[in-house]
């Protein structure tokens, strides 16, 4: 089968080579797919670069992709959730990504059934950043009621944040480009600020939890409007030991991300609230939750651009360098 594998770690080119490889062998828990969709992500190429390595040490060559939607073309002895011919999606155990393939060999625990009403390419949009969203409120203890501030609201994830977190109970304000105002209030926000026209530090105080997609000198100023006590969690900003910890790294790894995110530790500490770094887990059991919310809401993710498999290389271009309203996918 085809594969596109990365054979080096290189921070300024990233370039993976399409080769064949022989088809995986599945183990009693697990299903093979034969993939109809990939979705292509910033960690991708961060995987490529070599970014991940403290994280996850993959040993090189390895099939890329993370995020998968396709048909089960066998089932492991021990699997009773899916049967042959089911169209799943999924975000691919850390230790064992390659969605960018024909063929996939996946722990069905990692797995859901596709909402009948997406397409394959919508499928592919979900699975990363949804589970960010469900693990970023389980880290939160988010309580129905509570308020959140979903930072960059306009983009793919607060796209599938804010109604995620309206399902949860949440009032849900967020921030962006006012010309995203109406579409991002039709999702379920409560509140809408234009970033462009005011400055949320100076409206906003008092909030409960934020999760931080920005990064940057943006992760202080949202502490700054944070209760004494509230919890921030940041996909953009600095893993810290407390991470290191809860990813069971070994201890000199541990001590390392201590050190890294030191800075953000004390910052918090500082505004009195809690800070967490994720890195999302696969976990078919809260994809199927997201599945469930998203059929009874019809929500459709926004794709940017598809991508076919052979141009994958074009695809991570599009992603590291290319400005998108909506989601990088790779058809087969």
């Amino acid at each position: 089968m085809k594969a596109a594998q990365h054979t080096t770690y290189d921070k300024n080119k990233i370039a993976l080579k399409i080769t064949e490889i022989a088809k995986p062998k599945i183990s009693n828990s697990q299903v093979l797919i034969k993939v109809r969709a990939a979705g292509v992500n910033p960690l991708d190429n961060m995987i490529s670069r070599g970014e991940v390595k403290m994280i996850v040490p993959y040993k090189l060559p390895q099939t890329a992709g993370n995020e998968v939607v396709g048909l089960i073309e066998e089932v492991g002895s021990n699997v009773t959730k899916f049967a042959v011919g089911d169209r799943v999606f999924g975000r691919l155990p850390l230790d064992n990504i390659g969605a960018f393939a024909e063929f996939v060999a996946v722990d069905s625990q990692a797995l859901a059934k596709v909402p009948d009403y997406l397409t394959d390419a919508e499928a592919a949009a979900v699975p990363l950043t949804a589970l960010t969203i469900m693990q970023a409120l389980d880290l939160m203890e988010a309580q129905a009621g509570k308020t959140i501030f979903i930072s960059g609201g306009t983009g793919g994830v607060g796209g599938m944040a804010i109604p995620i977190a309206k399902a949860r109970g949440l009032t849900v304000i967020t921030n962006g480009d006012g010309s995203n105002a109406e579409r991002v209030m039709a999702l379920g926000a409560n509140q809408f600020i234009d970033y462009k026209k005011e400055d949320y530090t100076k409206i906003l105080s008092e909030i409960d939890y934020v999760l931080d997609t920005l990064g940057g000198a943006e992760t202080e100023k949202q502490m700054s409007i944070m209760k004494k006590g509230g919890r921030l969690v940041s996909l953009r900003a600095m893993p810290n030991g407390a991470f290191a910890k809860r990813m069971h790294l070994p201890k000199y790894k541990q001590l390392l991300f201590a050190s890294a995110g030191r800075k953000f530790d004390q910052m918090a500490a500082k505004y009195g609230v809690h800070y967490y770094f994720i890195f999302v887990e696969s976990n078919g059991q809260q994809l199927q939750e997201v599945a469930d919310i998203f059929s009874e809401l019809q929500i459709k993710p926004s794709i940017d651009t598809i991508y076919p498999f052979e141009e994958v290389n074009a695809a991570l271009d599009k992603v590291a360098n290319g400005r998108s309203r909506g989601k990088t996918v790779l058809s087969f």
